[in-house]
């Protein structure tokens, strides 16, 4: 089945073009079933970018998804024009009496800042406190997944030596766990980030169950045991060439990166990104929106506390 996506999104056209299904609201509005309702808070600078990134790994899903975006009110975006932010995002006052059947929480590029140091930081903690009551299960994803352990369990990350970034080879664990459903023992997924939220400290926490590791990488998946709050410190719904295009920035800038690892072809930046881990990721977003959240959510939306 389809994700429902306002009539004149932009992101449509590709998503189409890429041959996957998505309905508008009128024909969706023909359909007498109860869809899905999906919010996605998305927190990245080049919003049009994530969201086709992550309708990519929604759309792989057999059930229908009605798509919510919300941005935040405290921070105003300089890289996504406010046209389009009023024209499809929504803020939290305007969606905090609504309930929905799960959430996406995307990552940020202000690791590097003290989580109280963040503009938005305080919104945030009313987003992550409405959705202990208003959402089913809620999908985090790298810096929101960082922000979402230090809310939730009190989990703080620290600085890494240098960023880390590329792509890393993890190991399955917890095989029964439905988020994992169908996995291989080993997954590539890709990592962009300064900061980590140390293995040791999630494991000790006796409120999550850990799911995926990379020894490289540290921990990649866990969840609550309940899944209703989901954590990947990875991206994922990353693209072939999101890397690249972070490294050319970080080089333009003068930052002196180091080149993503296991990426490029014989380690030479000319040659063409491999994409390894497409397959991976749509089969854990599949798992979250069937096992997570279709199985579990009350039929009526409203029930949902």
């Amino acid at each position: 089945m389809p994700i429902n996506i306002q009539n004149d999104l932009p992101v449509k056209e590709t998503l189409e073009k890429e041959n996957l299904f998505v309905y508008d609201e009128k024909r969706a509005d023909s359909q007498n079933i109860r869809p899905l309702q999906i919010c996605i808070l998305n927190l990245m600078p080049k919003k049009e970018d994530t969201e086709l990134q992550l309708l990519r790994m929604l759309s792989n899903t057999p059930i229908q998804l009605d798509i919510t975006f919300m941005r935040m009110s405290t921070h105003q975006s300089v890289h996504t024009s406010a046209n389009h932010l009023h024209k499809f995002y929504y803020t939290f006052d305007d969606l905090k009496e609504r309930r929905f059947d799960g959430m996406i929480i995307t990552g940020a590029p202000v690791e590097k800042l003290p989580y109280q140091e963040v503009d938005y930081w305080e919104e945030l903690c009313r987003i992550f406190d409405w959705s202990r009551t208003h959402v089913w299960s809620t999908f985090h994803i790298c810096w929101g997944a960082q922000a979402g352990v230090y809310y939730h369990y009190g989990l703080d990350k620290v600085m890494l030596p240098e960023k880390l970034c590329g792509v890393y080879m993890h190991k399955v664990f917890h095989r029964r766990n439905p988020l994992v459903r169908g996995f291989d023992d080993y997954f590539l997924i890709p990592h962009s980030r300064y900061t980590e939220v140390p293995a040791a400290t999630l494991h000790a926490c006796k409120e999550l169950d850990i799911l995926a590791e990379s020894e490289k990488a540290g921990v990649l998946l866990c969840a609550s045991c309940d899944l209703r709050k989901v954590f990947i410190f990875g991206h994922g719904e990353y693209d072939r060439y999101t890397l690249r295009d972070e490294y050319e920035r970080d080089e333009r800038e003068g930052l002196h990166p180091s080149l993503p690892q296991n990426y490029y072809p014989d380690d030479d930046p000319t040659k063409e990104p491999l994409l390894q881990w497409r397959s991976s990721s749509q089969a854990l977003y599949s798992n979250w929106i069937n096992y997570a959240v279709y199985q579990n959510t009350p039929y009526d939306i409203n029930e949902i506390c």
